[in-house]
């Protein structure tokens, strides 16, 4: 690319309360503009049920916010920037997806399912489809090929199989119209190339290989006959899905004259294939071999690459999977987190504003700063062997070894234990769940030389991301971009419109650097060391029963 061209791309990140729109120059990836908006319908608590652990998301949520913040994006730019706009790339949650009619069109997007949760996008965090997991690992057990072999040895309540079957089984009303299913990331490439219809949709590897059990090993997605064995619901979808699938620097297509004109944007700019929000995260943070990236926000993502020739044919226990071109093409990437990380530390605020919000005034301004108050005074609390221990779980156990109805505990309390002691037992017990992966992905293999963090929680934390530092015993650096996400789309769009060669080539250009790094003091480190060994024999260790 001539460095004196002025070359501009969008990524788009699509996270789980709202969407942020970033404009890059894509000879050096600064921020031209960005913008962020929320879900309309989401922000109102609407189709959601958190006592049952549903958690559903209206297409048009996505859609409008969508227009919104690229409109605010692009009206921050001048003439100059939006009419060398060469091409827009995504990521979102996954998995997250949606029944479809035969046009591709998500159910909830049909009046008669205007407002019917069940034909809505399934976000990544509901888990009302425990029962239909368990089915699918049972089946996969005694089948004479795993199917979840690279998913870690198991099929997870928050993936599309799972989802999709609970909500045909929840609701046969929909087998009047259900036709196929679609996750986020794919759908909203399509519908820009202005082609949804189900056969014809580009698949991502990334989502496909991760949350829907594809794999080149056996032809692509687990055949009909092993589905049918799991629930005879599965024949709904027949030959509706796909066989193949194409990694991020693939072009899904070209902007149609229809959302061009909507969006403002120049006719046949390149719209690529998306990708999970955490490995677009990664790749705008500069993975490579042997990098950890650390996605910290309400949940955490932990991303990693390997060469295909380190790996050969060995599958990874207990993780979220391993996929060729999932985060960079001609890598095998893996993927492994914890269901609740930052969301532990709000359930503890929640419990302790209670009585503010009950019992005083309900919008009072000490709510704010109760988790500030906390953070100062538990980092002045000694650390010792014999501290109250936590674990992770309040959500479930993502990895290793998944199990959604994990709980999470504490013990060692005492009339004295005070609250400060306790938000920092919850702050150990996330860091020592990150331990716990990144010791699953060493004793598999799996190169850590170096951990990059992103997300909220890294900017946010300093007591956070210390505590880390010291319990895993590694440096730790926080990538400069604000939007981490958004900026590895773009660098993902810059290659789909042919700016790069590469991705290796757009992350050299593009990436944002670092603004902190921190390091493990190894005195505190040896204490956490006997303190994690209390958190593994509470909990029950990784892979055992409990």
């Amino acid at each position: 690319m001539e460095r004196s061209e002025r070359n501009f791309v969008i990524g788009m990140d699509f996270g789980s309360d709202s969407v942020r729109c970033l404009i890059v120059d894509a000879n050096d990836g600064r921020e031209a503009a960005s913008a962020v908006k929320a879900y309309p319908r989401w922000a109102k608590g609407l189709y959601c049920n958190p006592a049952e652990n549903r958690y559903r998301q209206h297409p048009l949520d996505y859609i409008e916010a969508f227009e919104a913040a690229l409109g605010e994006a692009l009206g921050q730019c001048d003439e100059d920037v939006r009419s060398n706009i060469r091409g827009i790339s995504f990521d979102t949650t996954a998995s997250t997806p949606a029944l479809t009619d035969k046009n591709g069109t998500p159910l909830a997007l049909l009046p008669e399912y205007a407002e019917n949760p069940n034909a809505m996008f399934v976000l990544w965090k509901d888990h009302t489809a425990i029962d239909e997991a368990d089915e699918i690992n049972r089946v996969a057990r005694r089948w004479p090929v795993d199917y979840t072999r690279y998913s870690g040895g198991s099929y997870s309540c928050e993936w599309a199989w799972a989802k999709m079957l609970h909500c045909l089984k929840s609701d046969i009303s929909l087998l009047g119209k259900a036709y196929s299913w679609v996750e986020h990331c794919d759908w909203i490439s399509a519908l820009l190339t202005g082609d949804t219809t189900p056969e014809h949709i580009a698949r991502s590897r990334c989502v496909a290989g991760h949350k829907a059990m594809w794999h080149s090993e056996w032809g692509g997605l687990p055949p009909e006959e092993f589905l049918m064995e799991v629930d005879p619901l599965y024949s709904v979808f027949g030959s509706h899905l796909y066989t193949e699938t194409l990694t991020a620097d693939k072009p899904a297509g070209r902007l149609s004259a229809e959302w061009a004109a909507r969006l403002g944007l120049p006719e046949g700019i390149a719209v690529g294939i998306g990708a999970i929000d955490c490995h677009m995260g990664a790749v705008g943070a500069g993975i490579k071999e042997g990098t950890l990236v650390k996605v910290m926000g309400t949940s955490t993502c932990d991303v990693a690459v390997a060469a295909p020739s380190r790996v050969g044919e060995h599958a990874v226990r207990g993780i979220c999977g391993q996929v060729d071109g999932s985060v960079l093409p001609g890598m095998i990437g893996f993927e492994a987190g914890q269901a609740a990380f930052g969301d532990i530390y709000a359930w503890f605020r929640r419990l302790m504003e209670w009585p503010l919000k009950h019992l005083a005034d309900a919008d009072s301004p000490l709510c704010d700063r109760i988790l500030a108050a906390l953070t100062e005074e538990a980092e002045r609390l000694p650390l010792t062997t014999d501290d109250i221990v936590a674990t992770d779980w309040f959500n479930g156990r993502r990895t290793p070894d998944a199990d959604p109805r994990a709980k999470g505990t504490i013990t060692g309390l005492t009339l004295a234990t005070t609250a400060p002691q306790i938000f920092k037992a919850l702050v150990e017990a996330t860091a020592f769940g990150s331990r716990a992966i990144n010791e699953r992905l060493k004793e598999e293999g799996v190169a850590i030389d170096e951990i990059i963090a992103v997300g909220g929680i890294s900017k946010k934390s300093r007591f956070v991301m210390q505590t880390m530092c010291d319990v895993i015993g590694k440096p730790i650096k926080v990538v400069k971009s604000e939007q981490a996400c958004a900026l590895g789309a773009a660098m993902y769009a810059a290659v789909v419109s042919g700016l790069y060669p590469d991705i290796t080539a757009a992350q050299e250009a593009m990436c944002s650097g670092f603004s902190d790094e921190y390091r493990p003091d190894p005195e505190r480190g040896r204490i956490y060391d006997r303190l994690y060994a209390r958190y593994l024999d509470t909990g029950g260790r990784s892979g055992e029963e409990r």
